[in-house]
């Protein structure tokens, strides 16, 4: 068992799609040493059907994810968070709540999935592609040296991870 479990915040507007994928894959593969959740700034009234699809198709639990409002994390009883990660630019833009206990944050940009129109395949290739980018920065994330690194280095080393693969960060897209 891990000394200490890491508390982590997946930021979206909606809270259907990508900050869900977030905080379920995190947990599935955090192995104890983090609890991720997620929350958005204006939630839908249920998380999208293909975003459960999705994690469900690679085996990652669904159970218990709900869309929810950010005002949950912001109350005094709420988990203290560690790391605060927005994964659409709409909610990186926006005035969070104050966060108790000064958790890290960074900008994870990655298009919504939920946002594309068209043939079902292309909807399911949208949510794949968005599956993919985060299974790859929470795999980057999970492996970094949280407790031995110092803040400044941690903060930098998380910005990069936002600017991987799939960045909707337009100043870190390479031309």
């Amino acid at each position: 068992m891990p000394d200490r479990v890491y508390n982590v915040l997946f930021l979206c507007t909606g809270n259907s799609a990508r900050s869900i994928l977030g905080e379920a894959i995190l947990n599935h593969v955090g192995q104890g040493r983090f609890q991720a959740y997620s929350a958005g700034s204006t939630p839908k009234e249920s998380v999208h059907p293909m975003t459960l699809e999705t994690l469900a198709k690679v085996g990652i639990p669904t159970d218990g994810l709900r869309s929810k409002a950010w005002d949950e994390f912001a109350a005094p009883d709420a988990p203290k968070m560690d790391f605060i990660f927005t994964v659409c630019d709409n909610a990186a833009g926006e005035v969070c709540p104050i966060w108790p206990g000064q958790p890290m944050t960074a900008h994870w940009g990655i298009e919504d999935p939920a946002a594309v129109d068209g043939p079902v395949f292309k909807q399911r290739a949208a949510f794949d592609d968005a599956m993919r980018y985060l299974r790859n920065r929470i795999g980057a994330f999970i492996n970094l040296p949280i407790a031995s690194i110092d803040r400044m280095a941690l903060n930098s080393k998380l910005e990069g991870i936002g600017a991987m693969d799939g960045t909707t960060t337009k100043s870190s897209k390479v031309a």
